[in-house]
């Protein structure tokens, strides 16, 4: 049975490497390093040439990622945060993207394929900062062949075990699928209890707009604060009127002058104001006793048609410090 399964994925390996490689690289929960193991293992054989399989999969990368890269390009921001919002932990999805590209800028792109998750975001997330086309070829492309070509060459070193790991499994039957399936639910669940830990840790009160409008309007605002990265102010150029630009690592820095009992506001634009939840709460240990997240971030703000500044373009804020625009 292993060896029949074998001489299908060298009468149909090419295909099937294309296809499970481009469904991946579009975004689903189809791993593609199992069929790039076996397909390097049938080449050893003869039966496939390790060249045909690098390159159908190289195809298959550019392919999968070119659209993301104009999404990108075309959508902004919003494109990654859509991206985020329909993930398996949309709360730490767009913070570490943007920690990420601050750290690799373009060159993400190489090690985005093997972090879960990063791979998906990393191709609109520098079509969004303005990389040129040319640029993400080069370095989508260098990270696909070493993506892909890692897994072929252990399939194709390796391929005495792996024929015998196939018959293994495919001795075994059923019972290899339900553990798989099992194994699969025990992520899932996992990922989704994290989250929901996570959201019952950052619950707090938060303040609505239209309350911080008001207050603004009333003479009464209290110092709001904007806890996005560098890269999500270049993403996208508006604050708050009168906003302190701080850093989530480097908040309670940015604010060793202000009294204890000086109202904050802390705002973000993530899925559910996580960034801005974990600094209030930061805050708050710190000894600060009026602090809350603004209630949908940026964007909600932005919905209900009040007033922005905007930034001017690239700016900096140093860790530690923070710039505050003036109204």
């Amino acid at each position: 049975m292993a060896h029949e399964a074998i001489t299908l994925i060298a009468q149909y390996g090419l295909l099937l490497v294309f296809v499970n490689v481009l469904v991946e690289q579009a975004g689903a929960p189809v791993p593609a390093m199992p069929t790039l193991v076996v397909a390097g293992a049938v080449a050893a054989s003869g039966d496939l040439s390790i060249t045909a399989i690098l390159l159908v999969s190289l195809v298959a990368c550019l392919l999968g990622d070119l659209p993301w890269y104009w999404a990108g390009r075309h959508f902004g921001g919003a494109m990654m945060r859509t991206l985020c919002r329909i993930s398996l932990s949309p709360d730490s999805c767009v913070r570490s993207s943007e920690v990420q590209f601050e750290r690799w800028g373009g060159r993400m792109l190489v090690v985005a394929k093997f972090v879960p998750g990063l791979s998906t975001v990393a191709p609109p997330l520098v079509g969004a900062m303005g990389l040129s086309l040319h640029l993400f070829l080069l370095l989508d492309g260098v990270a696909s062949l070493l993506w892909t070509g890692v897994p072929v060459a252990l399939g194709y070193i390796f391929a005495a075990q792996i024929d015998s790991l196939v018959a293994a499994l495919a001795n075994a039957g059923t019972l290899a699928l339900e553990l798989v399936l099992g194994l699969f639910a025990l992520y899932i669940a996992g990922k989704w209890w994290r989250r929901r830990s996570l959201l019952v840790a950052l619950r707090m009160a938060r303040i609505t707009v239209r309350e911080l409008h008001d207050a603004m309007t009333d003479g009464k605002a209290p110092l709001i604060v904007d806890v996005r990265s560098k890269t999500s102010r270049r993403l996208d150029g508006r604050i708050l009127p009168g906003a302190l630009l701080a850093d989530l690592d480097s908040v309670d820095q940015a604010l060793h002058d202000v009294p204890l009992d000086q109202e904050l506001v802390i705002y973000c634009n993530c899925p559910n104001e996580a960034t801005s939840a974990s600094a209030a709460r930061a805050l708050m240990a710190r000894g600060y006793r009026h602090v809350r997240p603004l209630q949908g971030g940026l964007d909600a703000w932005g919905a209900a048609g009040y007033p922005v500044q905007r930034l001017p373009p690239a700016i900096e804020v140093p860790q530690g410090n923070a710039a505050r625009m003036q109204a």
